[in-house]
């Protein structure tokens, strides 16, 4: 097996796959290199000489410069190389459109089709407080309706309270985005059931959020406001069963794989986040555009540096000027805070691997394989258009999966270097980037990528994701249900009252 990759000819670098020695020889093509000091797995290694201010480069596109003078076989990382990027960029339309290969594979899942045509992968029954206050409540009629009701989980997934701390005391985009994700959650198809559950005086109220809500199945949501009523127990308990009796016998059916919303993340990243698992995602990501499906990318501040390859991939001038608003939007965001744009990667992200956020951000947009982007989605905006879409969103693992799933995605694939054991509110399957990762955290990680470093080919890695994500699309679960973590997270911007 090899012991480095160059991934693309004209890259002035390799990456090491497994940890090196220094006085070691490694093979680039034809060219033998000796080390010049230790670097270990996912690390970079000069394959040239490279002189002060001179670009380094990694998947053919420059990850930052030298800082000074780096050596063949020496080891590249934050402490000779720097990011390109500062400030804020004009940006011009270039297109390049690229037709989706065809594959064979799956055509079809077996999902639940709700009354309002919205297609879920589980049947679950929900939970939501309008506000933190009641998070205490909703448990207690959890726990006793558990207690005092012999459940049948042939045909319901998980019976879950989604707790948050939010939805009072809040102002302006906080307050809205609180609402907005919480009817979001309401609508979504993974739920069979909702039981909305709010205190009386947050200025989240009942009154407001139906009507964001607008029309809705009153035999599958139900609300109730706790001030209002003597024992909220005992009032929650009967409202939970009715839902229960509404929702129990729901059964799966076929339906075309058309049908399929996938959101697309990464976290604790590493050196060969960008070599295997991410690239693995956009192979699906394809595949499932190809069928009629749609997937989703965010994490716009892993987006910089890499912006105008998803700019030039917009199917239309007007989703060109859409990307180019949601990138510049983000840093103002940034600027507003008085927070410096490119402050990332992290530093578990450097120590596999990663040293600039161009770097980081050339790996983090392969998720979105080739297809062309249809649509950009503000935060809390549902899906309209199947394809290809971006959305606004931080790269906080957990406040990006839940706006993914808040989005309509039934699941999210997350891929990661490091390891990582959460799940938000839909399935949150876990893709390994490395070998040691998955051996490591068997409990954690649902698919290894890894195998790619081991000399397996893409194709064939490729298509055993693919039927994997649809038989966990059918009702098999990932780690993060089975372990019972389940959590969300809202994007909060503004000031607490």
């Amino acid at each position: 097996m090899k012991n480095v990759l160059r991934i693309n000819s004209i890259d002035n670098l390799v990456i090491a796959l497994e940890d090196l020695k220094e006085g070691q020889i490694i093979s680039d093509g034809d060219k033998h290199i000796e080390l010049l000091e230790d670097v270990k797995a996912g690390h970079k290694i000069a394959c040239k000489d490279i002189y002060k201010g001179e670009h380094l480069l990694r998947y053919g596109n420059s990850i930052g410069r030298a800082t000074k003078d780096i050596e063949m076989g020496e080891w590249i990382h934050t402490h000779n190389l720097s990011t390109n990027l500062s400030g804020k960029l004009e940006y011009r339309y270039t297109p390049n459109h690229r037709r989706l290969a065809s594959r064979k594979g799956p055509t079809s899942f077996k999902g639940y089709k709700r009354k309002n045509g919205s297609v879920g992968i589980r049947n679950e029954l929900w939970i939501i407080p309008t506000v933190g206050c009641v998070n205490g409540v909703a448990e207690e009629i959890i726990r006793e309706f558990k207690l005092k009701n012999q459940i049948d989980y042939s045909n319901i997934d998980n019976i879950q309270v989604y707790k948050h701390n939010f939805g009072c005391s809040q102002l302006g985009d906080d307050h809205k985005n609180t609402r907005t994700l919480l009817v979001d959650m309401v609508k979504h198809p993974n739920a069979g059931g909702v039981l909305v559950l709010g205190l009386g005086c947050e200025n989240n109220t009942i009154d407001e959020f139906k009507k964001a809500l607008g029309k809705y199945d009153p035999e599958r949501t139900k609300f109730l406001i706790t001030q209002d009523v003597a024992d909220e127990i005992q009032e929650g308990l009967l409202l939970l069963a009715d839902l229960y009796e509404s929702m129990k016998d729901d059964v799966r059916e076929e339906l075309a794989l058309s049908e399929l919303k996938i959101g697309l993340k990464c976290g604790a990243s590493d050196g060969f986040s960008g070599i295997t698992a991410n690239p693995l995602l956009g192979e699906l990501s394809n595949y499932l555009v190809s069928h009629g499906g749609t997937t989703i990318l965010t994490e716009v501040p892993e987006m910089f540096g890499a912006e105008t390859i998803l700019m030039d991939r917009a199917e239309s001038s007007e989703v060109f000027n859409d990307i180019v608003k949601l990138i510049n939007d983000f840093k103002e965001y940034f600027l507003k805070h008085n927070q410096p744009i490119y402050e990332n990667p992290s530093p578990g992200n450097k120590e596999g691997g990663i040293s600039t956020l161009e770097e980081k951000s050339l790996g983090c947009i392969q998720k979105g394989g080739s297809a062309n982007i249809v649509d950009v989605l503000k935060y809390g905006e549902i899906l309209s258009k199947n394809g290809l879409n971006l959305l606004y969103s931080p790269g906080n693992d957990l406040v990006a999966s839940t706006a993914l799933g808040a989005s309509g995605c039934q699941m999210v694939l997350f891929t990661t270097g490091r390891g990582t054991p959460f799940g938000s509110f839909v399935p949150t399957l876990k893709i390994a980037t490395n070998n040691r990762i998955f051996n490591l955290k068997p409990h954690w990680m649902d698919f290894n990528a890894g195998e790619l470093l081991e000399g397996k080919s893409m194709d064939k890695l490729a298509d055993e994701f693919i039927e994997y994500v649809v038989e966990v699309a059918n009702g098999s679960y990932v780690n993060n249900e089975k372990n019972s973590f389940r959590e969300i997270a809202i994007f909060k911007t503004g000031v607490t009252l």
